[in-house]
């Protein structure tokens, strides 16, 4: 489906979880010039209205912000707020925390922060923003998950685990929801260019996407099928670790990769 169409077909506002820059900001400028308004979600207040600034100048659409920790255990109560009486057409959860190096050199808060953001975030966002959907029988849910999410990443390990996560749960939805006339897709990006991957990563990894790209393949899968791999070289990367390699080697060239992140 072209996304030229979502508004029309999904309803007027998109909200985007995690919106601030990178992937999610890319998500928030194509959704706009698509004629969709917006209502983002982020932690840093000030970046996320920047944003909202530069939208509303380009696009002439409406904007809002909702500066929220999409860990906090009072997102529901607050996005419920922030969406009543606004249609939902479009809903995104992009946000994500993670870091680098083994599991038990870091403290259980820190994983825990992980499930926070990664897992219990995007079911309170759904729960929040799907409902209406339903009850109107149109909508459409993104949930951005990674390749990492299909096998073992050491040094990722939490991360990982909250990607695979995020690759069932939307697969689920996929089919629970279909019937109700929303779409769901689940996109498992390899890396991205984003402020955060640059400022982690020591060299460039193999299939680099800039996050416009990402964000137009995700949406344009909307409608094809529970999920989606942006990026030929993600797909061949895909294929390898899930098909070709033993589960062991798969996790083996995982751990290599995460050498260069830090």
């Amino acid at each position: 489906m072209a996304t030229g169409g979502l508004r029309e077909r999904y309803g007027r506002w998109a909200v985007i979880a995690g919106a601030s820059e990178g992937l999610g900001a890319a998500f928030a400028r194509l959704l706009a010039g698509r004629g969709c308004d917006l209502l983002l979600l982020a932690r840093r207040a000030e970046v996320m209205s920047s944003l909202a600034d530069e939208i509303r100048a380009a696009h002439g659409v409406e904007v809002r912000t909702l500066p929220i920790d999409l860990g906090d255990a009072g997102l529901g109560t607050a996005l419920d707020e922030a969406i009543r009486g606004l249609e939902v057409g479009v809903a995104v959860y992009n946000a994500a925390y993670s870091f680098v190096g083994p599991l038990l050199d870091r403290p259980l808060a820190d994983a825990l922060r992980v499930v926070d953001v990664n897992c219990r975030g995007p079911l309170t966002f759904i729960h929040s923003v799907a409902p209406q959907m339903v009850a109107r029988r149109r909508g459409a849910l993104v949930l951005m998950s990674s390749l990492a999410g299909f096998q073992g990443g050491p040094s990722l390990a939490t991360y990982a685990a909250s990607k695979a996560f995020n690759i069932v749960l939307g697969e689920s939805l996929w089919a629970e929801l279909r019937p109700s006339g929303v779409d769901v897709v689940v996109s498992a990006a390899g890396a991205i260019r984003t402020p955060g991957y640059l400022r982690a990563a020591r060299k460039q990894a193999p299939g680099l996407l800039d996050p416009e790209v990402v964000a137009a393949r995700t949406l344009d899968a909307l409608g094809r099928g529970p999920l989606v791999v942006p990026g030929h070289v993600n797909q061949i990367a895909r294929f390898v670790l899930g098909r070709l390699l033993p589960r062991a080697s798969a996790v083996r060239t995982m751990a290599r990769s995460t050498r260069d992140l830090e």
